[in-house]
């Protein structure tokens, strides 16, 4: 593989893995107010149906009052107490290691999610710079785990797989693989409409069956996502990791009692889980683009 940059690997990986570090403090920003911000905009639209025709101006409040809310207002907070979080505390990982996971005014928990996503992050990015080496791909593979780990966040805390990830992701996967990068072009596309597809068809035929949902349209999405990044040949072995993945996770739920028997478990992470697998495994046959 033919790298572009002239950096030195070792240096390389370093700058991948601090990279890490920042992508994943913003992610855990991402993981906690995307689904808050969609719950404003589900409110917001309900609000704007029963308003019906009371006016511009009723509708214009309701607006203003919900759009305040966003990846980048309010600045850094407690989740308890909602202090701002400043200076060296707002340092990814350390920050939260010096505090020793507490808020410096309520001394509320700060969740150990925050400092996994950050150290996960580091790692992959690490990863993506070993295996791809300093290249476009290297790039390319780290948006495409920072919107994983993100997506495993959401779906983990609310089983949601939010369009205004999962879509992307799917066109840029086809926007990779216009030179074959990890798989002709022809079989991104043939990944993406088939992956979606097969969980589409699943889900109807379970609900048919029992009457129940087995699985959200999100699956259906994220499916078709690493179907457009990894190729139509790829798609059993997603789905065979992903499948072995849950029901590992299952069993050590259950019997660990935090899940019931015929509870509804999210699928977006052992997904997820999935594509770096076959991420990872695929990478001895990308080429630059």
């Amino acid at each position: 593989m033919w790298h572009l940059f002239a950096v030195d690997p070792v240096w390389a990986i370093a700058l991948a893995a601090a990279l890490g570090l920042l992508v994943g403090s913003w992610l855990t920003v991402v993981g906690h107010r995307l689904p808050r911000m969609m719950e404003h905009d589900w409110q917001q639209q309900v609000q704007a149906y029963q308003q019906g025709q009371q006016g511009d101006s009723a509708h214009h409040e309701t607006l203003t009052s919900t759009s305040a809310y966003t990846l980048w207002r309010p600045g850094w907070h407690c989740p308890a107490c909602a202090a701002p979080i400043r200076d060296w505390r707002r340092v990814p990982l350390l920050g939260w290691a010096l505090s020793r996971g507490r808020c410096a005014v309520c001394r509320g928990r700060i969740g150990w999610r925050y400092p996994v996503t950050e150290i996960l992050t580091a790692v992959l990015f690490a990863l993506c710079a070993w295996r791809f080496g300093p290249t476009p791909i290297a790039l390319c593979a780290m948006g495409f785990c920072a919107a994983l780990v993100a997506l495993s966040w959401i779906d983990l805390q609310t089983s949601l797989l939010p369009d205004v990830i999962t879509l992307p992701l799917v066109w840029t996967g086809l926007l990779v693989n216009l030179s074959g990068a990890l798989t002709p072009l022809p079989l991104a596309v043939l990944g993406a409409a088939v992956g979606y597809f097969f969980l589409w068809l699943l889900f109807h035929m379970f609900r048919l069956l029992t009457g129940r949902e087995g699985m959200g349209y999100g699956d259906f999405k994220l499916l078709a996502a690493l179907g457009a990044w990894f190729g139509l040949a790829a798609l059993p072995g997603l789905l065979l990791v992903a499948s072995l993945a849950g029901v590992a996770a299952a069993v050590c739920l259950r019997f660990s009692g935090h899940a019931q028997r015929g509870q509804a478990l999210p699928f977006g992470p052992y997904l997820a889980l999935a594509g770096l697998v076959t991420l990872f495994a695929v990478a001895g046959r990308a080429a630059w683009f």
